[in-house]
């Protein structure tokens, strides 16, 4: 298999893997949001942010770290220096899990007093042992990863969602009657179950592929000793920018509690409405803009090894090949999601958050369609620094979304604290931040790599065919709403309906657009006989 479709086929496992994880998410904040309502979905948010940064310091870059070393050494055949690379890593994420979770155990009171959500200190403690437990499965995650192996780390996320989903539902349920603050508790609780039993899905992985490992190493070419301080500092080399990099979003969203609560507070809203208001935020209308980044994110995590492998070989028409190839399918997610999500943000709010009243679905919607722009940036923030983390200049990206970032707080500052402008201003900061990082982020991508991206396939193709997609939706979903009116939720039919045409429409629109091609239809499950279909109409470029 080539180095380019092992590429695609690693993204592939891991969106499949993604998107059931994102379903079963919905699964779970769908019917939770639902039963704590505004109120629980804000103490449930406040932890969440601090819990990402914690989580991101201890984590966020040694799994790209440990996959492109393993990946690298692997590349030349050095296979005990691979496992070496592992070993290390995990003892020093062990440390930093256990560090973390200390951390919240001794200090969540103080933490959520300062934040000014005293309420969420149950959401916080429960994240505890998940601050433990995830350092841990991190390190198998990207050992597995650095052999372009990427099933593993899919198995995992799935056990892991469906303990989270199960457990959190079943303890909101149960602890509801205990009060709203409580049961959001219960709910982040699911959190941490779901982080112990993926942690055991990937040791049992390891476990049973243990022989496996160990008759590979037997077959390594004797290389100069790698040693463990060396390990240690190349894994730091590589990690602490990822790092600093990742923590920014935290680190503002953390920071965005606060001023996005107080700001709302100056100008006459109550600490209940407030957080009411940050819950329909990032509780329901940010839970929505996630769910593309599940397919962006197992490219990104498939393209460090993928291009780690071929800059080591020095291939680099491989690389500009796997560079292009990873920036197109961002595309072809990140841009039909953006639109999509815009042009049907009121309808899908409504299908989805039923039970919440009239004024919320509204203001949700709202804001929905203001951070949809945002989508296709964000997306493509994430494959373009993963791709630069793969040409050796980890530090850039995360000077790049500090920029950002710092535009971010500014505005939601200023913005929020606009009467007429209210909430909406922490989502407009938010879309405008990432748009100026992921600009600044293709300008270095197109610098490092050498490499010239053909405008027309990349950029101009998924283009059309998602405006397109937009156009189809804008006008089905009026004439279904009509189509069905006096149906029973005739307004939610018409919006799943619309969906779906949408969706069809999109992928035809691929195909005569020349956007997708024979190659591509390679790895789509059951692309053999699609693409045999549409060979019979010569439909195929």
């Amino acid at each position: 298999m080539s180095k380019n479709k092992s590429f695609i086929k690693g993204a592939a496992i891991l969106g499949i893997a993604g998107a059931i994880v994102k379903v079963l998410g919905a699964v779970y904040r769908l019917p939770l949001s639902n039963i704590i309502k505004s109120e629980g979905m804000g103490y449930y948010q406040t932890a969440y942010p601090l819990y990402t940064l914690l989580l991101t310091l201890s984590t966020a870059g040694f799994p790209v770290a440990i996959a492109k070393l393993v990946s690298e050494k692997r590349a030349i055949g050095d296979y005990k220096a691979a496992h070496k690379v592992f070993k290390v890593a995990l003892m020093g994420l062990v440390l930093g899990g256990i560090l973390t979770s200390s951390f919240v155990f001794f200090f969540s009171e103080q933490i959520v007093e300062r934040l000014g959500n005293p309420n969420a200190y149950y959401a916080l403690i429960a994240l505890v042992p998940a601050l433990l437990f995830v350092p841990i499965m991190a390190s198998f995650r990207g050992f597995f990863q650095g052999h372009q192996n990427m099933a593993p780390t899919a198995l995992s996320q799935v056990v892991e969602q469906i303990f989270r989903v199960g457990s959190g539902l079943a303890l909101t349920y149960y602890l509801l009657d205990r009060g709203t603050a409580i049961a959001a508790g219960g709910a982040s609780f699911g959190g941490s179950v779901g982080a112990v039993f993926g942690t055991l899905t990937m040791l049992s992985i390891y476990i049973y592929r243990r022989k496996h490992i160990a008759a590979e190493m037997e077959t390594s070419i004797q290389t100069k000793d790698y040693r463990v301080n060396r390990i240690i500092k190349d894994l730091l080399i590589i990690a602490i920018p990822i790092t600093i990099g990742s923590a920014i979003m935290p680190i503002m969203d953390t920071i965005d509690v606060a001023i996005v609560l107080n700001r709302l507070q100056s100008i006459g809203y109550t600490k209940a409405e407030a957080n009411g208001l940050y819950g329909n935020l990032k509780g329901m209308a940010q839970t929505l803009i996630n769910f593309p980044q599940v397919f962006s994110m197992a490219i990104a995590m498939s393209l460090v090894p993928a291009i780690s492998s071929a800059n080591a070989r020095g291939e680099e028409k491989e690389m500009e090949n796997i560079v292009s190839s990873g920036i197109r399918m961002t595309l072809l997610i990140g841009l039909p999601a953006a639109i999509g999500l815009y042009v049907l943000a009121n309808p899908i709010i409504s299908l989805l958050y039923f039970r919440n009243s009239p004024e919320t679905i509204l203001s949700v919607g709202s804001l929905l369609r203001t951070l949809s722009l945002g989508v296709v940036f964000l997306t493509l923030i994430q494959s373009l620094s993963s791709i630069l983390q793969g040409l050796g200049q980890p530090m850039i990206p995360a000077v790049n979304l500090f920029i950002g970032a710092g535009v971010k707080v500014l505005l939601s500052y200023i913005l929020t604290a606009i009467p007429s402008i209210n909430i909406s201003g922490a989502a407009i900061s938010t879309v405008i931040a990432f748009m100026i990082a992921a600009i600044l982020d293709l300008i270095s991508v197109i610098k490092y790599s050498n490499i010239s991206l053909n405008i027309k396939d990349v950029f101009m193709r998924p283009l059309i065919s998602a405006l397109g997609m937009g156009m189809v939706a804008f006008f089905s979903h009026p004439l279904l709403t009509r189509l069905f009116l006096g149906i029973r939720r005739g307004d939610q039919l018409a919006t799943l309906v619309s969906v779906f045409i949408s969706a069809i429409a999109y992928f035809v629109l691929l195909i005569l657009t020349g956007t997708i091609s024979s190659k591509d239809l390679e790895f789509i499950p059951k692309g053999a006989k699609i693409k045999t279909l549409l060979d019979r109409f010569n439909l195929l470029k």
